[in-house]
């Protein structure tokens, strides 16, 4: 039902995935793919790629301006930055052999995801970029060619096929059914998962915060009095979920990358 009824002369339309189609800011229009019509123009969420992508280039850049021996706060907070994402995602999780020339990559999706992520939480903005899935795919998608390709670079493209497809010690009719599942696994299915663990977090998360918030105020505002105690529940709820949403789009980026990192280990190694 697309709408549910709470009393009888008012209706409450609830949250649905209509409300992540945002219009157009600019360049307005339409197309038609597949049958059905497609907004054609510069939305919301790729105003807020653009603008997660600057801060990350102003706020370190400016971080690592003027380095000095004894840093002051801002030089400090971005050296804390990288080493986060240096020592626990790149050296503990790649090795520390080849782990240093992926740490820019590692170090610059973090906060691009991370910055993203917050802006679901920022008043005026109070939208996740990665609620939509086309934007988490394209990420997934560059992570997929980013290790793969190094596997490939390091092993060879057959040697990298049977190193992720093969596994090691295992022997016999038993390959049959293991050579085509760890293939799908490894490189079919991988990148797929990757995005949709982060889309459909940053999903439902938004999706509880619209609901709460407009649930609560249409019974505050629409309801008798007596129901006045369910509105006010739900605006309380509003703020738990709402405070627990910054932990999660915290995790969220950090698994992401964590996840890529793993990745990388896994197509630099000798054995599977």
């Amino acid at each position: 039902m697309s709408t549910i009824l709470m009393a009888a002369d008012e209706e409450f339309t609830p949250p649905s995935p209509n409300d992540f189609n945002l219009p157009a800011v600019f360049g307005d229009g339409t197309f038609d793919f597949l049958g059905q019509a497609q907004v054609a123009g510069v939305t919301k969420p790729m105003l807020q790629i653009v603008l997660a992508a600057v801060l990350v280039f102003v706020v370190f850049y400016y971080a690592s301006r003027k380095r000095a021996m004894v840093p002051g706060k801002f030089q400090y907070v971005g050296e804390e930055a990288y080493g986060f994402v240096r020592n626990s995602m790149g050296r503990d999780i790649i090795g520390s052999h080849d782990f240093q020339r992926f740490v820019p990559y590692l170090f610059a999706l973090f906060f691009f995801v991370l910055f993203n992520n917050f802006m679901a939480t920022i008043p005026f903005i109070q939208f996740p970029t990665f609620s939509r899935s086309g934007m988490v795919y394209s990420l997934a998608l560059l992570s997929w060619i980013i290790y793969n390709g190094v596997g490939i670079a390091k092993h060879g493209f057959l040697g990298y096929l049977k190193l992720q497809s093969v596994p090691g010690g295992v022997g016999g009719p038993i390959l049959l059914l293991l050579i085509p599942l760890e293939f799908m696994s490894n490189i079919l299915v991988r990148p797929f998962t990757l995005a949709l663990r982060l889309f459909a977090n940053m999903f439902a998360g938004h999706l509880l915060l619209i609901l709460f918030a407009l649930g609560g105020e249409y019974i505050l505002l629409h309801q008798p009095l007596a129901y006045a105690p369910v509105g006010i529940l739900a605006w309380v709820l509003f703020i738990a979920v709402a405070i627990l949403e910054v932990l999660i789009q915290f995790l969220q980026a950090y698994v992401f990358v964590l996840l890529n990192a793993m990745y990388i280990q896994g197509a630099l190694a000798d054995e599977h």
